[in-house]
């Protein structure tokens, strides 16, 4: 279960319940964040791609995640960034070093003993010189060729497993499951991308650059055609995640371009928009 401490805002000094998020692992198992408290929480002033995402260790696979920094919102228009703390490494995960060894026994060689018995060497049959012949056997008819193996019988598929979304509320959470679900789809070294783009967020993985659209306006003709240029300059391929659609020219365009169009609702989960996000959404691409 999430811990909930009592947090005070440096700005009004009013103390506020906090109760720490939930994050959902790509094995399934939930990733919630230690919460620091012995540190002093402190009001975010300026925004910076490194202090908003935070990396967390899975507590079933023990793989680290990158996921966003607990944060409260007070009364007083302030916004509190929770400290969080990384928890002792289990000992039983982190083996030390092993006992010492002492010195080799000497090694002593082993005394020659009696040997197996030899057996006689068999007698020698008669030959052709001795006058007797060798009786001769019928001739072997010719065997049938043996009957080919069946074909193994084909794999089937992998299953992949469902998809955990978080529910959205802010324009973080989109980004957030955004992400999520391209680590569902096989991109595990998601980040931010390295070139802005001209609406929303950026993110991008080996081979891949997507874009995310929080807004509350939808997807120009424009934001398309910059991001598909994005990732040919790049080599990869893109992804657009918008929040409120897709103008019809966009949606053209993209299909023209095959540039997956997804729609994030309100519960976090990407629905797609044309056929080529039907094919990633299937696993087909």
């Amino acid at each position: 279960m999430p811990e909930s401490v009592p947090v005070r805002c440096p700005a009004c000094r009013r103390e506020r319940l906090y109760t720490a998020p939930c994050y959902p692992c790509a094995c399934g198992a939930p990733v919630t964040p230690v919460l620091d408290r012995r540190t002093a929480p402190t009001t975010v002033a300026h925004r910076a791609w490194d202090d908003e995402w935070v990396a967390l260790r899975c507590p079933a696979c023990h793989r680290r995640h990158q996921w966003p920094h607990p944060e409260l919102g007070c009364a007083c228009g302030a916004v509190i960034r929770i400290p969080v703390t990384d928890p002792v490494t289990d000992p039983a995960l982190d083996p030390g070093p092993g006992p010492e060894q002492g010195p080799e026994p000497p090694v002593t060689e082993a005394e020659p003993g009696p040997g197996p018995e030899q057996e006689p060497e068999p007698e020698p049959g008669p030959g052709p010189g001795t006058g007797t012949t060798a009786p001769t056997s019928a001739p072997t008819p010719p065997q049938p060729p043996p009957a080919p193996a069946p074909a193994p019988a084909p794999a089937p598929a992998a299953q992949r497993r469902a998809f955990r979304p978080v529910a959205i509320r802010t324009a973080r959470d989109a980004v957030t499951a955004a992400a999520l679900y391209l680590n569902w789809l096989g991109h595990g070294d998601i980040r931010r991308a390295d070139q802005r783009p001209t609406s929303g967020i950026g993110l991008a993985a080996r081979g891949l650059v997507a874009q995310v659209d929080p807004s509350v306006r939808p997807a120009s003709l424009r934001d398309v055609e910059c991001l598909w240029l994005t990732a040919m300059t790049e080599s990869a391929d893109c992804v657009y995640f918008s929040l409120a659609g897709y103008a019809e020219e966009a949606r053209a365009r993209a299909d023209q371009l095959r540039v997956p169009l997804f729609v994030l609702d309100l519960t976090g989960t990407p629905q797609p928009v044309n056929a080529m996000a039907d094919a990633l959404d299937a696993g087909d691409a």
